[in-house]
């Protein structure tokens, strides 16, 4: 694979830009729904184990390699070098794709941890999570749609979309640690 040509997928050549978004949307919008039901709705159960209670700091280290590998494409992009970029954002895409399924896993059994911290740092706390609920919400199709204009072919788009979906990515990412350690040191 050369360093100099990015890679794209017939099949996504083929898909419509409008149809593309509206599948990205519709996956989008089922797995931010099942993500609010399933940690504010069905509660956790009372199974616990040490793997359970083990995978929120697997969750950070996900997140926090994710948010490396995207640093390093971003670096890659810079280089114009397509292939390593490419390689360092689907690892990205996969090790965030790790921690959604582990954070799923650690949700279904735990459900919600409350932040029992007070004073200055609860407000700080809630302002962090609040804007990582949200972007996380926007950054799952946003990274669908940078991927598709990619893999398509589409590359103006998928720069202007990308300058976007980079550092809401990062945000998503560095915050979710940030969160795990405030959790961890407040409760």
């Amino acid at each position: 694979m050369s360093s100099d040509k990015p890679v794209t997928i017939d099949l996504l050549k083929n898909i419509s830009l409008v149809k593309a978004i509206g599948v990205i949307l519709l996956i989008s919008a089922a797995a931010f729904g099942f993500l609010v039901w399933l940690i504010y709705f069905k509660g956790g159960s009372d199974y616990s184990s040490e793997v359970i209670t083990s995978l929120p700091a697997l969750n950070a280290l996900l997140n926090s390699t994710s948010a490396v590998l995207l640093l390093f494409g971003y670096k890659a992009i810079l280089d114009r070098n397509f292939s390593r970029h490419m390689k360092f954002n689907l690892t990205a895409f996969v090790t965030s794709t790790f921690f959604l399924i582990s954070y799923m896993i650690y949700h279904n059994f735990h459900g919600s941890t409350p932040f029992t911290g007070e004073g200055f740092i609860r407000p700080v706390y809630f302002f962090i999570l609040i804007s990582h609920i949200i972007l996380s919400a926007l950054v799952m199709p946003m990274i669908l749609t940078s991927f598709y204009l990619a893999f398509s072919g589409k590359l103006k788009l998928h720069r202007k979309v990308s300058k976007v979906t980079l550092p809401v990515w990062l945000y998503v990412s560095v915050t979710g640690v940030i969160v795990f350690f405030m959790l961890r040191a407040y409760s």
